[in-house]
């Protein structure tokens, strides 16, 4: 199956740093998650990597069997 996974705080509002969904496009997974969850996914600073590499877009992506989308948080330090 193919995995979500959640970074920093966005483990913390997803409640877990992964979860199994099913294989299908992107936009229809998101639609199937918790609406406070997918507006956190889907702000303009959070960055996504899909099987390790940066992506821009995720508009015409499908997941499939084994894939990871990895949900990046911005990073402040000092």
């Amino acid at each position: 199956m193919p995995r979500l996974v959640f970074l920093g705080r966005l483990e913390d509002v997803a409640g877990t740093g992964e979860l199994a969904v099913a294989p299908g496009p992107v936009e229809q997974i998101l639609a199937q998650l918790d609406p406070a969850l997918a507006v956190q996914l889907l702000g303009e600073k959070v960055r996504m990597a899909l099987n390790g590499s940066l992506i821009t877009d995720m508009g015409g992506i499908a997941l499939g069997e084994g894939d990871e989308l990895a949900f990046l948080p911005p990073v402040s330090g000092g």
